[in-house]
């Protein structure tokens, strides 16, 4: 767990820096080429080329592409149809996709993840429930398309991760995560890409660094090991907590206007969410398991 919440304190910034720094101004083709790219390069000097089987390199390559290199697609575009706040409210729905990807892959289904993923999910849309732009229906699918992509990809990561015999570290074979994403980001910038539209500051250019080298780079490798310690309940709720961790970002450094009776409120709700994952939950699929 962690490794989760660490993460996500990580990537409270993001939603900030690239909502008021890069989105309009800097090209978003470019922008998720560079992120992957520079993640990539994190764990190049780690990567195994002999000993790791062609069918786990695929595998991770495909789970990189979806989860980091397609999503970012996405999550990228959102930015240009709403606001951050919105953008955050509308992720609420990946622990729900979470919960159900991995009892799909798992070819089995527990309805008591889906309380605790349920429970965030509510906690999630009191804080951010509020009145939302004329493109609300066009952002709100691209929100979803960013928030699957990612649901689809941790799991994916976990449940081949929890199959996989290798004894390989995790830091030697993750490298190919990265490849998988940036075969997705370079052909999306090769179609769309408007190559006027690069960073023309130094600030630009090092929020991109940060968020390559630091948020993606460490920041997914951090994420997706945290994610192979926990249960699909606890990994669920731990996605909407970017939620509150986000808007609080907001409040401290960008002076954003939200409500804090509702943040505190629903902040609330989600921690409530973790301690019924850990205290009921996790006794209740257990009991089921011990039961079939």
């Amino acid at each position: 767990m962690s490794y989760l919440a660490g993460v996500t304190l990580l990537w409270a910034f993001s939603f900030s820096l690239i909502g008021v720094y890069l989105a309009g101004q800097v090209d978003s083709w470019f922008s998720v080429l560079m992120r992957v790219a520079l993640a990539g390069i994190v764990f190049l000097p780690f990567l195994k080329f002999r000993g790791v089987s062609r069918k786990l390199i695929a595998k991770l390559m495909a789970i990189g592409g979806i989860q980091l290199g397609l999503m970012y697609c996405f999550y990228y575009q959102s930015f240009l149809l709403l606001s951050v706040p919105e953008v955050l409210l509308f992720t609420v729905f990946t622990p729900i996709y979470v919960t159900l990807i991995y009892d799909f892959l798992k070819g089995q289904f527990s309805p008591w993840y889906l309380v605790t993923a349920a429970t965030a999910v509510l906690g999630a849309i009191f804080i951010k429930f509020a009145g939302i732009n004329d493109n609300f229906l066009v952002g709100f699918l691209v929100v979803q398309g960013a928030n699957l992509c990612f649901a689809i990809g941790q799991v994916g990561y976990k449940v081949v991760m929890e199959k996989e015999s290798t004894e390989l570290p995790q830091r030697t074979i993750f490298g190919y995560f990265y490849l998988g994403a940036l075969c997705v980001a370079s052909v999306a910038f090769m179609l769309l890409g408007n190559a006027e539209k690069l960073p023309t500051t130094t600030l630009q250019w090092g929020i991109l660094i940060y968020l390559g080298l630091i948020a993606s780079g460490l920041g997914y490798f951090m994420w997706n090991k945290g994610a192979c310690m926990v249960n699909a309940g606890a990994l669920a709720v731990m996605n909407n907590a970017l939620v509150p961790t986000g808007l609080v970002v907001n409040i401290l450094i960008w002076n954003r206007d939200v409500d804090l009776v509702r943040l505190a409120i629903g902040g609330c709700v989600i921690l409530f969410s973790l301690f019924l994952n850990e205290t009921w939950v996790k006794k209740r699929v257990a009991r089921s398991a011990s039961n079939v």
